[in-house]
Protein backbone atom coordinates (compact mmCIF):
# COMPACT_ATOMS: atom_id res chain seq x y z
CA UNK A 1 0.00 0.00 0.00
CA UNK A 2 1.27 3.48 -0.74
CA UNK A 3 1.51 5.15 2.66
CA UNK A 4 1.31 8.88 2.18
CA UNK A 5 2.96 9.20 -1.22
CA UNK A 6 1.02 11.49 -3.51
CA UNK A 7 1.10 13.17 -6.92
CA UNK A 8 1.36 16.99 -6.98
CA UNK A 9 -0.84 16.99 -10.14
CA UNK A 10 -4.13 15.23 -10.79
CA UNK A 11 -3.37 14.86 -14.49
CA UNK A 12 -0.65 15.22 -17.12
CA UNK A 13 -0.98 15.98 -20.86
CA UNK A 14 1.44 15.22 -23.68
CA UNK A 15 1.49 14.89 -27.49
CA UNK A 16 2.79 11.78 -29.27
CA UNK A 17 3.58 11.88 -33.00
CA UNK A 18 3.75 9.04 -35.50
CA UNK A 19 7.14 7.37 -36.02
CA UNK A 20 8.86 8.92 -33.02
CA UNK A 21 11.64 6.46 -32.14
CA UNK A 22 11.47 3.83 -29.38
CA UNK A 23 13.19 5.17 -26.27
CA UNK A 24 11.83 8.68 -26.90
CA UNK A 25 11.23 10.38 -23.49
CA UNK A 26 7.75 11.92 -23.28
CA UNK A 27 6.98 13.16 -19.81
CA UNK A 28 8.45 13.37 -16.33
CA UNK A 29 6.04 12.47 -13.52
CA UNK A 30 6.90 13.34 -9.92
CA UNK A 31 5.70 12.23 -6.52
CA UNK A 32 6.04 13.74 -3.06
CA UNK A 33 6.55 11.80 0.18
CA UNK A 34 4.68 11.68 3.44
CA UNK A 35 7.85 10.86 5.37
CA UNK A 36 11.50 11.10 4.42
CA UNK A 37 12.08 7.32 4.74
CA UNK A 38 9.54 6.29 2.08
CA UNK A 39 10.71 4.86 -1.22
CA UNK A 40 9.00 5.98 -4.43
CA UNK A 41 8.05 3.49 -7.19
CA UNK A 42 6.01 4.32 -10.31
CA UNK A 43 3.97 1.78 -12.23
CA UNK A 44 1.96 2.01 -15.44
CA UNK A 45 -1.25 0.06 -15.76
CA UNK A 46 -0.98 -1.96 -18.97
CA UNK A 47 -4.25 -0.74 -20.44
CA UNK A 48 -4.83 2.25 -22.67
CA UNK A 49 -8.30 3.74 -22.38
CA UNK A 50 -9.24 5.01 -25.84
CA UNK A 51 -12.77 6.16 -25.26
CA UNK A 52 -15.13 5.44 -22.41
CA UNK A 53 -16.19 2.23 -24.01
CA UNK A 54 -12.88 0.78 -25.20
CA UNK A 55 -9.55 -0.13 -23.75
CA UNK A 56 -6.55 -1.63 -25.50
CA UNK A 57 -3.44 -3.38 -24.27
CA UNK A 58 -0.56 -0.94 -24.06
CA UNK A 59 2.45 -1.94 -26.17
CA UNK A 60 3.92 1.53 -26.71
CA UNK A 61 4.42 3.30 -23.37
CA UNK A 62 6.57 2.48 -20.35
CA UNK A 63 7.58 4.29 -17.18
CA UNK A 64 10.89 4.07 -15.33
CA UNK A 65 9.97 2.71 -11.94
CA UNK A 66 12.47 4.79 -9.95
CA UNK A 67 12.43 8.10 -11.85
CA UNK A 68 8.88 8.46 -13.21
CA UNK A 69 10.07 9.09 -16.79
CA UNK A 70 7.36 8.04 -19.25
CA UNK A 71 8.83 7.00 -22.62
CA UNK A 72 7.98 5.26 -25.90
CA UNK A 73 8.98 1.61 -25.68
CA UNK A 74 7.96 1.03 -29.31
CA UNK A 75 7.54 3.43 -32.22
CA UNK A 76 3.91 4.27 -32.99
CA UNK A 77 3.32 3.81 -36.75
CA UNK A 78 0.30 4.67 -38.91
CA UNK A 79 -1.18 1.21 -38.50
CA UNK A 80 -0.99 1.58 -34.72
CA UNK A 81 -2.56 5.02 -34.98
CA UNK A 82 -5.47 3.68 -37.07
CA UNK A 83 -6.04 0.91 -34.56
CA UNK A 84 -5.98 3.33 -31.59
CA UNK A 85 -8.02 6.12 -33.19
CA UNK A 86 -11.77 5.92 -33.29
CA UNK A 87 -11.66 6.14 -37.10
CA UNK A 88 -8.56 6.53 -39.25
CA UNK A 89 -9.81 9.83 -40.71
CA UNK A 90 -9.26 11.50 -37.34
CA UNK A 91 -6.19 13.81 -37.20
CA UNK A 92 -5.87 13.18 -33.48
CA UNK A 93 -6.81 10.46 -31.01
CA UNK A 94 -6.80 10.86 -27.24
CA UNK A 95 -5.79 7.94 -25.05
CA UNK A 96 -5.59 7.72 -21.29
CA UNK A 97 -3.11 5.94 -19.05
CA UNK A 98 -3.05 5.52 -15.28
CA UNK A 99 0.22 5.85 -13.36
CA UNK A 100 0.30 4.36 -9.85
CA UNK A 101 2.52 5.04 -6.86
CA UNK A 102 3.84 2.71 -4.21
CA UNK A 103 6.45 2.87 -1.47
CA UNK A 104 7.65 -0.65 -2.45
CA UNK A 105 8.41 -2.26 -5.83
CA UNK A 106 5.21 -3.18 -7.67
CA UNK A 107 4.08 -6.77 -7.99
CA UNK A 108 2.87 -7.92 -11.41
CA UNK A 109 -0.49 -6.42 -12.55
CA UNK A 110 -0.98 -4.43 -9.39
CA UNK A 111 -3.38 -1.83 -10.75
CA UNK A 112 -5.69 -1.03 -7.90
CA UNK A 113 -3.64 1.35 -5.77
CA UNK A 114 -5.69 4.33 -4.64
CA UNK A 115 -2.78 6.66 -5.39
CA UNK A 116 -2.86 7.31 -9.09
CA UNK A 117 -2.66 10.11 -11.61
CA UNK A 118 -4.04 10.23 -15.15
CA UNK A 119 -1.92 10.84 -18.25
CA UNK A 120 -3.79 12.06 -21.34
CA UNK A 121 -1.84 11.44 -24.54
CA UNK A 122 -2.87 13.12 -27.78
CA UNK A 123 -1.80 10.81 -30.61
CA UNK A 124 -1.24 13.03 -33.64
CA UNK A 125 -1.54 11.63 -37.17
CA UNK A 126 1.63 13.37 -38.40
CA UNK A 127 5.36 13.19 -37.79
CA UNK A 128 6.88 15.51 -35.17
CA UNK A 129 7.24 19.09 -36.45
CA UNK A 130 10.73 20.47 -37.12
CA UNK A 131 12.18 22.31 -34.12
CA UNK A 132 12.56 25.48 -36.21
CA UNK A 133 8.79 25.59 -36.83
CA UNK A 134 7.88 25.57 -33.12
CA UNK A 135 7.13 28.75 -31.17
CA UNK A 136 9.05 29.55 -27.97
CA UNK A 137 5.90 28.62 -26.01
CA UNK A 138 5.82 25.13 -27.62
CA UNK A 139 9.55 24.59 -27.09
CA UNK A 140 9.39 25.63 -23.43
CA UNK A 141 6.09 24.44 -21.98
CA UNK A 142 3.38 21.87 -22.69
CA UNK A 143 -0.30 22.77 -23.04
CA UNK A 144 -0.99 21.94 -19.41
CA UNK A 145 -0.98 24.81 -16.93
CA UNK A 146 1.74 24.80 -14.29
CA UNK A 147 -0.48 24.35 -11.26
CA UNK A 148 0.40 22.05 -8.35
CA UNK A 149 -1.01 20.85 -5.03
CA UNK A 150 1.41 20.29 -2.15
CA UNK A 151 0.26 18.99 1.24
CA UNK A 152 1.20 20.94 4.33
CA UNK A 153 3.58 19.49 6.98
CA UNK A 154 5.30 17.12 4.53
CA UNK A 155 9.03 16.77 3.80
CA UNK A 156 10.75 18.76 1.00
CA UNK A 157 11.08 17.23 -2.47
CA UNK A 158 11.21 17.84 -6.23
CA UNK A 159 7.71 18.08 -7.72
CA UNK A 160 8.20 19.28 -11.31
CA UNK A 161 10.77 19.41 -14.08
CA UNK A 162 10.62 22.46 -16.34
CA UNK A 163 12.57 21.04 -19.27
CA UNK A 164 10.40 19.06 -21.71
CA UNK A 165 12.07 15.64 -22.18
CA UNK A 166 10.87 15.26 -25.79
CA UNK A 167 12.02 18.75 -26.89
CA UNK A 168 15.38 18.28 -25.13
CA UNK A 169 15.77 14.95 -26.97
CA UNK A 170 14.79 16.26 -30.43
CA UNK A 171 16.03 19.87 -30.52
CA UNK A 172 19.63 19.55 -29.45
CA UNK A 173 20.85 22.46 -31.60
CA UNK A 174 18.71 24.88 -29.55
CA UNK A 175 19.72 26.27 -26.18
CA UNK A 176 16.71 26.36 -23.81
CA UNK A 177 17.13 27.69 -20.26
CA UNK A 178 14.70 28.42 -17.45
CA UNK A 179 14.34 30.62 -14.39
CA UNK A 180 11.78 30.59 -11.60
CA UNK A 181 10.81 34.16 -10.70
CA UNK A 182 9.62 34.43 -7.11
CA UNK A 183 9.54 36.83 -4.20
CA UNK A 184 12.36 36.69 -1.67
CA UNK A 185 12.02 33.94 0.92
CA UNK A 186 9.53 31.76 -1.02
CA UNK A 187 10.19 28.06 -0.19
CA UNK A 188 10.79 26.88 -3.79
CA UNK A 189 14.10 26.42 -5.61
CA UNK A 190 14.96 25.82 -9.24
CA UNK A 191 17.99 23.61 -9.99
CA UNK A 192 19.65 24.63 -13.29
CA UNK A 193 21.45 21.30 -13.70
CA UNK A 194 18.38 19.07 -13.42
CA UNK A 195 15.74 21.74 -14.35
CA UNK A 196 13.80 20.40 -11.33
CA UNK A 197 11.68 22.61 -9.05
CA UNK A 198 11.84 21.68 -5.39
CA UNK A 199 9.83 22.63 -2.33
CA UNK A 200 12.58 23.34 0.19
CA UNK A 201 10.70 23.01 3.48
CA UNK A 202 7.43 21.73 4.83
CA UNK A 203 4.58 24.19 4.21
CA UNK A 204 1.94 25.51 6.61
CA UNK A 205 -1.45 26.25 5.05
CA UNK A 206 -2.45 28.40 8.04
CA UNK A 207 0.48 30.69 7.17
CA UNK A 208 -0.05 30.74 3.41
CA UNK A 209 -2.48 28.90 1.15
CA UNK A 210 -1.29 29.83 -2.34
CA UNK A 211 1.99 30.79 -3.98
CA UNK A 212 2.07 32.57 -7.35
CA UNK A 213 5.40 32.35 -9.14
CA UNK A 214 6.44 32.77 -12.78
CA UNK A 215 8.42 30.31 -14.91
CA UNK A 216 10.55 32.14 -17.47
CA UNK A 217 12.10 30.37 -20.44
CA UNK A 218 14.74 31.65 -22.86
CA UNK A 219 15.32 29.98 -26.24
CA UNK A 220 18.54 30.76 -28.11
CA UNK A 221 19.22 29.74 -31.69
CA UNK A 222 22.40 31.27 -33.08
CA UNK A 223 21.99 35.02 -32.51
CA UNK A 224 18.21 34.81 -32.13
CA UNK A 225 16.73 34.89 -28.62
CA UNK A 226 13.08 34.40 -27.61
CA UNK A 227 11.57 34.56 -24.14
CA UNK A 228 8.28 33.37 -22.73
CA UNK A 229 6.80 33.56 -19.23
CA UNK A 230 3.94 31.50 -17.74
CA UNK A 231 2.29 31.48 -14.29
CA UNK A 232 3.55 28.78 -11.89
CA UNK A 233 1.03 28.21 -9.09
CA UNK A 234 1.27 26.14 -5.91
CA UNK A 235 -1.79 25.50 -3.74
CA UNK A 236 -1.19 24.19 -0.22
CA UNK A 237 -3.54 21.36 0.81
CA UNK A 238 -4.87 21.36 4.35
CA UNK A 239 -4.32 18.87 7.16
CA UNK A 240 -6.51 19.23 10.22
CA UNK A 241 -3.64 20.23 12.50
CA UNK A 242 -4.69 23.45 14.29
CA UNK A 243 -7.24 23.59 17.11
CA UNK A 244 -10.16 26.04 16.90
CA UNK A 245 -9.67 29.23 18.91
CA UNK A 246 -11.91 31.70 20.71
CA UNK A 247 -11.41 35.40 20.01
CA UNK A 248 -11.49 36.33 23.72
CA UNK A 249 -10.28 33.01 25.16
CA UNK A 250 -13.54 31.93 26.82
CA UNK A 251 -15.53 28.89 25.68
CA UNK A 252 -18.72 29.56 27.68
CA UNK A 253 -21.30 32.32 27.52
CA UNK A 254 -23.90 33.16 30.18
CA UNK A 255 -27.50 33.86 29.19
CA UNK A 256 -29.81 36.08 31.23
CA UNK A 257 -33.50 35.41 30.45
CA UNK A 258 -36.12 38.07 31.14
CA UNK A 259 -39.89 37.48 31.22
CA UNK A 260 -42.03 37.65 28.08
CA UNK A 261 -39.22 36.84 25.67
CA UNK A 262 -40.68 35.69 22.34
CA UNK A 263 -39.80 32.33 20.81
CA UNK A 264 -36.71 32.71 18.62
CA UNK A 265 -35.16 35.50 20.74
CA UNK A 266 -31.38 35.27 20.79
CA UNK A 267 -30.23 35.39 24.43
CA UNK A 268 -26.51 34.85 24.11
CA UNK A 269 -23.86 34.23 21.46
CA UNK A 270 -20.49 32.53 21.36
CA UNK A 271 -18.04 32.78 18.45
CA UNK A 272 -15.39 30.18 17.60
CA UNK A 273 -12.81 30.58 14.81
CA UNK A 274 -11.08 27.78 12.96
CA UNK A 275 -8.20 28.84 10.70
CA UNK A 276 -7.58 25.24 9.75
CA UNK A 277 -10.66 24.17 7.85
CA UNK A 278 -13.19 25.76 5.56
CA UNK A 279 -16.87 24.79 5.46
CA UNK A 280 -17.24 21.43 3.79
CA UNK A 281 -20.30 20.05 2.09
CA UNK A 282 -22.61 18.39 2.92
CA UNK A 283 -22.97 21.00 5.68
CA UNK A 284 -23.89 18.36 8.25
CA UNK A 285 -20.34 17.04 8.20
CA UNK A 286 -19.09 20.53 9.18
CA UNK A 287 -21.72 20.73 11.90
CA UNK A 288 -20.84 17.37 13.45
CA UNK A 289 -17.26 18.52 13.97
CA UNK A 290 -18.31 20.98 16.71
CA UNK A 291 -21.24 20.86 19.10
CA UNK A 292 -22.71 23.58 21.30
CA UNK A 293 -24.16 22.40 24.63
CA UNK A 294 -26.33 24.00 27.31
CA UNK A 295 -24.84 22.97 30.65
CA UNK A 296 -27.76 22.30 33.04
CA UNK A 297 -29.40 19.56 35.18
CA UNK A 298 -32.82 21.22 34.81
CA UNK A 299 -34.95 19.32 32.24
CA UNK A 300 -37.19 22.40 31.77
CA UNK A 301 -34.18 24.43 30.58
CA UNK A 302 -33.15 21.65 28.16
CA UNK A 303 -36.68 21.55 26.71
CA UNK A 304 -37.19 25.34 26.52
CA UNK A 305 -33.88 26.55 25.09
CA UNK A 306 -31.73 25.37 22.25
CA UNK A 307 -28.34 26.19 20.76
CA UNK A 308 -28.28 27.02 17.06
CA UNK A 309 -25.07 26.64 15.10
CA UNK A 310 -24.37 28.65 11.96
CA UNK A 311 -21.01 28.98 10.23
CA UNK A 312 -19.46 30.71 7.27
CA UNK A 313 -16.14 31.03 5.48
CA UNK A 314 -13.92 33.94 6.47
CA UNK A 315 -10.39 35.06 5.60
CA UNK A 316 -7.48 35.46 7.98
CA UNK A 317 -4.44 37.47 6.94
CA UNK A 318 -1.26 36.13 8.55
CA UNK A 319 1.88 37.71 7.02
CA UNK A 320 -0.30 39.71 4.65
CA UNK A 321 -1.55 36.73 2.63
CA UNK A 322 -5.18 35.58 2.67
CA UNK A 323 -5.96 32.20 4.23
CA UNK A 324 -9.46 30.74 4.33
CA UNK A 325 -11.01 29.58 7.58
CA UNK A 326 -14.40 29.21 9.27
CA UNK A 327 -16.33 31.31 11.79
CA UNK A 328 -18.79 29.30 13.92
CA UNK A 329 -21.55 31.21 15.70
CA UNK A 330 -23.53 29.58 18.51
Amino acid sequence: VALGLYFPRKEYLENVYIDEPAGMPLLHIHALKDSQEEGVHFHLCQNLIISRARSHENSWFQIREKTGLLYLSKSLDREDFNMLSVGNWMPLSKVMLYVFLSSHPFQEKECDSATRTTVFLSLINATAPACSSLTARQLCFTEMDLSFHIKENKPPGTFHQLQLPSVHHLCQNLSISYKLLAAEGVPFRYNENTTGVRVTQSLDREERERYELIAKCTVREGFREMQVEVPFLVNVLDEDDSPPFLPNGTDTADAVVEFNRKEGTVLSTLTVYDADTTPIYPLESSRKKYTGTIITDDPWISETFRVEHIFDEIHFSPNGSQVRGTRHEY
